[in-house]
């Protein structure tokens, strides 16, 4: 028995698939799963975010002065505000959804004809049609998950194709001409791109994190590419569970979302000049993170838990709002940069002697009145910055910074410098300028700091340096502007720094000569000295004198008389008077500079 040739579809069924993919060709293309998975994420971050603003609303009270109506009305004008900026937050997420959900529906009609065109049809139309998947219809395949790589801008791939092998059987099914390409591909621009980037809706932003989770990126660089208007991020950062470095720098964000502790592996965080107010409480669990970047947002405090943060290195949390930094600062035992300039500070928590690695310690523009004495536990410190604070002394431990290289307590209310500084020898750039009329003397044995390379005393009330200030051989630098130096002159100071030096050298060498001279001839020697006969003309006797004669801590006024007959001389009965009255009887008024007295008529 012959068998009859298969027919060929009627000329109806013919016309009828060409139409239907006529249809399908003119329509947009299909937003990607990636896309519709961000726009739920929007739609779900901008929900909660309404309803926590709302929730802060009705938590405030109204001023006394304010009258009730009025406080209504502005109560509702906020409401209304914080809905409007919610519904605009949706607005392209819901119609990213919408979308998917008629792409659903033509879909699944787009299927039906493909099963009733099939050779094994029940339409028996018998005809051959090419087959492709499902998704690229939007169509969500039951018990599976269909992945389609897509790329942002550059072409540079974000996803991977993850395809379940119960997918594979229904790819068949869908002609393979309907194949459109994702949006995301044309839409979105690339986080890496060169020049000046398009700055991205929150909805574009929910996308790049969905696909950059979905390709396990590890950098994810968003700075200054956020929407102005955009202030949070969608809860679905928390995907970015591989991610090493994430910069969210120069944007509009006040708040993190909580789901940022997912970020296990996250060691650089960048996130300055936005206008955070607080971190999430659960912050501390980032416990890989060594650098984390703060700086320029409003931020009043850290969480409890930020001294879980042991893995820190680098911190910058300058131009904020701080007051006071928490105890649990100390448990930062890794940390070596900590940079906390230009906030409200009035001090430093005792616990930062814990923070033993700390290298290098800013805290300008402050209102810090004294350090702790704890600084003196940080040995490996080799830089700290003071300046414009209300410091009005250091603590004596300093002289436990062997490592430190650089001081700056310039702008400050700085009274006197303690002789124990001297001995954080490494010294090489000290600033104690404009601190005027408080500080008036540098210590004495600044000279031990013979590694210093420049020393700044402008706007000081200092006169004379110290004579140990001749031991200062490797000075390159120094400054006395505005400062009433006598010695060395001014003249001599604007010659530069090792002129000064030799000044100071030159100055002590004939006393110390003198000095010796005395020592070896004694003291009677030099008492009887006192009353030996002047030059007519001469109404004072200056006389260098050993330190063991009279120490430098009494005070003595020692009075020579000045007779009719002879000038410059007097007895040594009256001497010995005048020297019992003072000793014994009053109180002591000994005036002595360094290891000179002057004896006046």
């Amino acid at each position: 028995m012959a068998v009859a040739p298969p027919q060929g579809p009627a000329p109806a069924v013919v016309a009828a698939v060409d139409e239907i993919m006529r249809t399908y060709r003119s329509l947009p293309p299909p937003p990607s799963i990636e896309e519709v998975e961000a726009a739920e994420a929007v739609i779900r971050g901008a929900d909660a975010e309404e309803q926590a603003r709302l929730d802060e609303l009705a938590r405030q009270e109204k001023p006394s002065e304010l009258p009730d109506e009025l406080f209504f009305v502005l109560q509702e004008v906020r409401r209304g505000a914080v809905r409007l900026l919610a519904a605009e937050q949706r607005a392209e997420a819901l119609r990213v959804v919408d979308l998917d959900e008629r792409f659903q529906v033509l879909g699944e009609l787009i299927q039906r004809a493909s099963r009733l065109v099939s050779p094994d049809g029940d339409g028996g139309g018998g005809m051959e049609v090419e087959k492709v998947p499902p998704v690229a219809l939007g169509i969500r395949v039951a018990g599976g998950r269909t992945e389609k790589k897509v790329s942002l801008g550059g072409g540079a791939s974000l996803a991977r194709v993850e395809e379940e092998e119960e997918e594979s059987a229904a790819f068949q099914d869908v002609p393979k001409a309907l194949l459109r390409t994702s949006s995301l591909e044309s839409g979105l621009p690339s986080v890496y791109a060169d020049g000046e980037p398009q700055k991205f809706s929150l909805i574009k932003v929910a996308g790049v994190i969905e696909t950059a989770a979905k390709s396990e990126t590890r950098v994810l660089d968003l700075r200054g590419k956020l929407m102005d208007q955009i202030e949070w991020l969608p809860t679905s950062l928390g995907k970015l569970t591989n991610i090493t470095e994430l910069d969210l720098s120069e944007n509009q964000i006040m708040a993190l979302p909580t789901t940022i502790a997912s970020l296990k592996f996250l060691t650089k965080l960048d996130i300055h000049s936005n206008k955070l107010i607080n971190l999430p409480d659960n912050f501390g669990e980032l416990s890989s993170l060594t650098d984390l970047d703060l700086h320029a947002n409003s931020l009043k405090s850290l969480p409890p838990s930020f001294g879980n943060l042991t893995a820190l290195v680098n911190l910058d949390l300058s131009s904020n709002r701080f007051t006071a930094l928490p105890d649990t600062l100390g448990n930062l035992t890794k940390l070596r940069k900590l940079d906390v300039e230009t906030n409200e500070l009035e001090e430093l928590p005792y616990t930062i002697g814990s923070c033993t690695s700390l290298v290098e310690l800013r805290l300008d523009f402050n209102q810090i009145r004294a350090l702790p004495e704890a600084v003196g536990k940080l040995e490996s410190l080799e830089i700290i910055t003071l300046h414009y604070n209300r410091i009005k002394g250091l603590p004596t431990t300093m002289a436990s910074l062997v490592k430190l290289r650089e001081l700056d307590v310039s702008f400050n209310e700085l009274g006197t410098i303690p002789e124990s500084l001297c001995f954080a020898t490494s010294l090489v750039k000290l600033n104690v300028s404009n601190n005027f009329a408080d500080l008036t003397a540098l210590p004495k044995s600044i000279g031990n700091l013979e590694l210093l390379e420049e020393l700044d005393i402008s706007n000081d009330q200092i006169r004379i340096l110290p004579e140990s200030f001749r031991f200062l051989s490797n000075l390159r630098w120094f400054r006395a502007d505005e400062t009433p130096l006598e010695v060395p002159p001014k003249n001599v100071a604007k010659l530069g720094a090792q002129a000064v030096v030799q000044y100071m050298a030159d100055l002590v060498e004939p006393k110390e000569v003198i000095h010796q001279s005395i020592e070896r001839k004694g003291f009677w020697y030099w008492l009887c000295s006192l009353f030996q006969p002047r030059r007519n003309g001469e109404t004072s006797v200056s006389i260098t004198v050993p330190a063991a004669i009279l120490p430098m801590q009494s005070r003595i006024v020692i009075k020579l008389c000045k007779s009719q007959e002879g000038r410059g001389r007097c007895s040594f009965e009256f001497f010995l008077e005048l020297w019992i009255q003072e000793v014994l009887v009053l109180p002591p008024k000994l005036l002595v500079d360094s290891k000179r007295w002057a004896f006046s008529s």
